[in-house]
């Protein structure tokens, strides 16, 4: 069994709780080795450049000039304020006229780049005044053509930068993310209604700073890298339709449920009474800088360097987390990963929610399930299931972290693990078995799930 060379840099903060083993050990310092490549920050300075002498701006291969233009800075989501410092250090906030993000958290350094906060993942007052304030830029700069807007997104934007059309209320907004959430619709599925409710996602904020040229700066969380998916695609066309957000709501059974004004917008856009979003959008550039195959990749080279070897099995899981996390059992007990002693793998799975359930997140239930579909395995082992953002729904923990001890605790305190299973109640099933739960704090970036597997 290797063992990691101690590092501080964990971003973890119970890890002397959850490393009771070797396994342990090396399943969290695998994580801590993601998430520090994964930083918004450094992303940031990898990916983008500037140059005073000729005020022009560099993303990733391509260079925007602006001559004598001036820079603004706008956009949302989970890593938006550490984006947002990131790049007033590479720019310089001299060179930026004003600007504006939504995020979870404002603690960030920043001069000219407001950073307000915003409800997730249901949008709020908050959300709503924050995107006022940043359309408000055009009108008082005049931005114009010979201008440059930068629109840093990431993961958790869609909840953060609520506009919703003038026919319908937050609370309309707030009660149909809620029902879209708990359905079981993926995130593509999810995005499609909430662009088909609001002024700016699905291209309505790219078309809006029209005729400004509009470059997006993106981390992505969303497995394949959409760019219509990501943060709902605020400056990119979108290939949807009101026909498509119409039949979502269909497939989940969810339009008799919806608010009124929702189910009348919708049946107006079906019927070509309101306006489709835009399919072009001749002024918008877009960059991913960032997405969950990076940090894979960065935990597969860790592992590598202290003497694993490790199998990236897949960045774009998807789909229930039961079904999941039972595949992903049933793989490593039929030998299909014989001669690998890491597995790694990411994505986004998506829970469906009866009426009445308990307190939880997609990665402490993938953690839970995995965990008893692993009782017949023959060897030690420990993985976890962990959310980069270091929120699993609730904010308490990123997800949790299992092993093949976990289910003998569970029996010694006399548990019905399936019980808490069903219910969707796994945040109290960890905090009754002890040491799991893994707690990191708001990351300030966001690149999806994580599982992590040490054998």
């Amino acid at each position: 069994m290797r063992i990691f060379k101690d590092t501080n840099k964990t971003g973890l903060k119970n890890t002397d709780k959850l490393a009771t083993s070797t396994r342990r050990k090396a399943v969290l310092k695998l994580i801590s080795a993601g998430f520090e490549r994964a930083d918004a920050g450094g992303l940031m300075k990898a990916a983008v450049g500037y140059s005073r002498e000729f005020n022009s701006l560099k993303a990733q291969n391509s260079t925007y000039d602006l001559i004598k233009g001036r820079i603004f800075v706008i956009g949302g989501g989970k890593a938006a304020g550490r984006m947002a410092m990131a790049l007033e250090e590479i720019i310089g906030p001299e060179n930026i006229t004003a600007g504006g993000v939504v995020g979870i958290d404002t603690g960030y350094k920043t001069e000219k780049i407001k950073i307000f906060k915003g409800g997730h993942p249901i949008p709020n007052e908050g959300g709503i005044s924050a995107v006022r304030r940043i359309m408000s830029l055009k009108k008082k700069y005049d931005i114009g053509e010979e201008d440059l807007v930068i629109c840093l997104l990431s993961g958790g934007a869609s909840a953060l930068l609520p506009c919703p059309v003038d026919s319908i209320r937050l609370k309309d907004k707030q009660k149909t993310t809620d029902l879209l959430l708990r359905s079981g619709a993926d995130i593509g599925e999810i995005n499609t209604v909430r662009k088909h409710l609001s002024q700016i996602k699905g291209g309505g904020l790219g078309r809006f700073f029209y005729p400004a040229p509009v470059v997006s700066i993106v981390i992505s969380d969303v497995a394949g890298n959409d760019p219509a998916v990501i943060a709902s695609g605020p400056t990119v066309p979108d290939p949807t339709t009101f026909k498509d957000a119409y039949g979502v709501m269909r497939k989940y059974g969810l339009y008799d449920k919806i608010p009124r004004r929702v189910s009348t917008y919708l049946l107006r856009g079906l019927e070509g009474r309101a306006d489709e979003t835009p399919k072009e959008l001749g002024n918008c550039t877009y960059h991913v800088i960032g997405d969950n195959a990076i940090i894979l990749e960065a935990m597969a080279r860790a592992a590598k360097s202290s003497g694993f070897t490790p199998k990236i099995i897949t960045p774009e899981f998807s789909g229930d987390p039961e079904a999941t996390a039972i595949r992903l059992a049933r793989e490593i007990m039929s030998g299909k990963y014989t001669g690998y002693d890491v597995l790694l793998a990411g994505g986004e799975t998506t829970l469906k929610l009866p009426d009445k359930h308990g307190r939880g997140g997609r990665n402490r239930h993938l953690a839970a399930v995995f965990s008893v579909a692993m009782e017949e395995y023959r060897g030690l082992w420990a993985a976890a299931f962990v959310s980069t953002d270091g929120i699993d729904y609730l904010s308490n923990a990123a997800g949790a972290i299992v092993d093949d001890g976990t289910l003998g605790i569970v029996r010694s305190k006399k548990t019905d693990i399936v019980s808490y299973i069903k219910k969707f109640d796994t945040d109290n099933l960890f905090k009754r078995i002890g040491n799991s739960l893994v707690v990191t704090g708001p990351t300030g970036t966001n690149v999806g799930d994580i599982f992590v597997c040490v054998l």
